[in-house]
């Protein structure tokens, strides 16, 4: 047997040994290879087609690839940890050190070249059913059909083959340090009782306090202020949580007799202390790669929600027309009724006329009369306002605090009304009621007054009409209908809201898109570190429980001992990463003075389904292999 012999061999016998290293690696070069067939896509990289597709593709796939650098590299350090005693024997029977790295660098170069290969090859399999999705998701007009991606095979065969030869030097030049003493007896050297120090844990808390007060208070612009010093105290914290603190509070529960005697605590908490000890680092990396998913795609997908809500919010109609003054007033109205009546759009039609008044300061505000307001606000479903003569209401958009003078968010609604006082002519309005409304195309505040009350006031300084469409039936205006309209009078002063939707969803999707892939290798990526640190230790749980359950352990007990050590070392960081995430989440909301509750609902819950699928699968199969060595 030659010496590559002996290598291919020692990958192929030990399937299990090498099995996460392996689909890790598939995973990110599949991932990256993916991105690659998107930016090489004939249908994105067209003179015709948006080159910021394109563009974000690219940078996504150079993100990715320098990231796997590092995880890549990370998952082989940890799987050499586990294979120490293995080369301990190796060199017993002779091998030198300068074999053992040849060894590790053949392997790794082997099971490089596999993951590359393979990746490749599920890229491909899966591509048109990514490439439907994508079509989706970034909004684009044209198909993007199957093609052979000769160009993203070679990058990436190349880019990966480069990265995992760099590795294998890497790690062979780490391992020539090692003696034999350390590789032979490293599973057995005591490990010190864990000890926390009281100042330290102290810190911990604060910090962690303070920055998560200061994320949930700051509000506006304050949030980017604060931003910088709120991380960095976070992560500061989140590091002595894990080194410190854990353990501080492990230790508490081990001398609380009552619950480190109770049923199967001391096997618990005795493996605990020293586990956390031993994951620290590994904890606090999940924990801040996780969060920087969570964040990353919360954010992008709050954005956008926060932008559609706006544009929904200023276009209550489907489509809304305000004459600029072009003379075209009469044509442009005809026309948009012919183009709707020839693509059989059913819809409702009002036309108002908004008045507008010159204030001492040369500004404008818009006065209009009740029954107006009131017709443009049936037409699209919202409520009407009821206005006593001599009792004008002071109507806002959801701008209005920008609109009177300063931030006046945390005004009270009266001390508000008091400053929208105005005086018209001879005529005084007091406002009585403060709606936000966005149904009259304001951009200033404006007032609502009573029919009867609208005939006192002065003349006018200038008039526009208004028109609006509404569609009797509940569906979308057909985009073809909505591109058409938009084209020949964008320029004119016609709105139609659902195609601005479109277009601003056109632009975010590809933001969205590569937030979204890039997030979820961060969280994979997460989810292997535990992986690795888990089954690291599992020849020696295995020794551990064969011990204990020649002391009497049971089948069920060993079970839940195994069930709470698992879920403990998978979802405390990752319990930490969420907590971090919501109250990001809560920050950005906080700056937008708009809620993401849904939506942060909706991120951190699907990546927290993914890590429980996740957690059982990896518990099943780490029971089993323990149980497997008690027989």
């Amino acid at each position: 047997m030659t010496f590559r012999q002996f290598a291919f061999n020692n990958v192929v016998r030990n399937k299990r040994l090498y099995a996460a290293y392996f689909l890790t690696s598939l995973f990110t070069v599949m991932v990256f290879f993916t991105f690659s067939i998107f930016a090489s896509h004939p249908q994105l990289t067209g003179n015709n087609m948006d080159s910021y597709v394109s563009f974000g593709m690219n940078v996504a796939a150079g993100i990715i690839y320098v990231f796997s650098f590092f995880f890549v590299l990370y998952s082989m350090s940890s799987f050499l940890q586990s294979r120490k005693r293995e080369f301990g024997l190796l060199m017993i029977q002779g091998m030198s050190m300068k074999q053992i790295r040849s060894m590790v660098f053949l392997e790794n170069m082997f099971i490089g070249l596999l993951a590359t290969i393979g990746g490749i090859g599920l890229g491909l399999v899966f591509s048109k059913g990514i490439l439907l999705i994508a079509e989706n998701v970034l909004i684009i007009d044209n198909e993007l059909p199957f093609y052979f991606p000769t160009q993203p095979i070679l990058i990436t065969f190349g880019c990966f083959m480069v990265l995992f030869f760099l590795i294998s030097l890497f790690v062979s030049y780490i391992l020539r340090s090692r003696k034999l003493i350390d590789l032979i007896k490293g599973d057995k050297k005591s490990k010190g009782e864990p000890k926390a120090n009281l100042f330290l844990t102290i810190l911990a808390v604060l910090l962690l306090g303070t920055g998560y007060v200061v994320a949930v208070t700051v509000d506006g612009l304050k949030v980017i202020a604060a931003l910088v010093p709120v991380v960095i105290v976070v992560i500061i914290g989140t590091y002595l949580l894990f080194t410190q603190l854990s353990v501080f509070i492990i230790r508490r529960l081990k001398k609380k007799e009552n619950v480190f005697w109770y049923k199967t605590n001391m096997i618990l908490l005795s493996d605990l202390s020293f586990r956390m000890k031993d994951n620290a680092r590994s904890f606090f990396l999940v924990a801040i790669i996780s969060t920087v998913a969570f964040s990353a795609i919360g954010s992008l997908y709050g954005f956008q929600s926060y932008i559609t809500a706006g544009i929904k919010q200023m276009n209550q109609t489907t489509i809304s027309y305000q004459d600029y003054d072009t003379g075209n007033e009469e044509a442009n109205v005809s026309y948009i009724d012919e183009t709707l009546r020839e693509a059989n759009v059913d819809v409702d039609k009002e036309q108002v006329t908004l008045h507008y008044y010159e204030l001492p300061d040369e500004s404008q505000v818009m006065v209009t009369k009740e029954s107006d307001y009131n017709r443009i606000a049936e037409l699209s479903d919202n409520e009407t306002v009821q206005i006593e003569d001599g009792a004008p209401a002071l109507m806002g958009p959801e701008v209005i605090f920008l609109n009177i003078g300063g931030d006046n968010s945390n005004k009270e609604e009266a001390e508000i009304l008091k400053d929208a006082e105005l005086e018209l002519g001879n005529t005084v309005l007091e406002p009585v009621q403060l709606v936000e409304s966005s149904i009259l195309p304001a951009t200033q505040k404006y007032y609502v007054v009573s029919d009867h009350d609208f005939e006192s006031l002065p003349e006018p300084a200038m008039e526009e009409n208004y028109y609006a469409w509404q569609e009797t039936e509940d569906k979308e205006i057909p985009l073809g209908v909505a591109e058409k309209l938009d084209d020949a009078l964008s320029t004119e002063g016609i709105r139609i809201g659902e195609y601005e939707e479109y277009v601003i969803n056109k632009m975010y999707g590809p933001i969205l898109f590569v937030g979204l892939f890039i997030g979820i290798v961060f969280f994979v990526s997460a989810g292997s570190f535990l992986y690795f640190r888990l089954y690291s230790d599992l020849d020696e749980d295995k020794k551990k429980f064969q011990a204990i359950t020649k002391m009497g352990l049971t089948e069920k007990e060993l079970k839940k001992v195994l069930n709470r050590q698992t879920a403990l070392l998978f979802f405390a960081p990752i319990a930490v990463a969420l907590v971090h995430g919501a109250v990001a989440l809560t920050a950005l909301s906080n700056m937008f003075f708009y809620s993401l509750v849904k939506e942060s609902a909706m991120v951190l819950g699907m990546f927290l389904a993914i890590q429980i699928v996740y957690f059982f699968i990896v518990r099943f199969y780490y029971i089993r292999q323990v149980k497997q060595a008690l027989r």
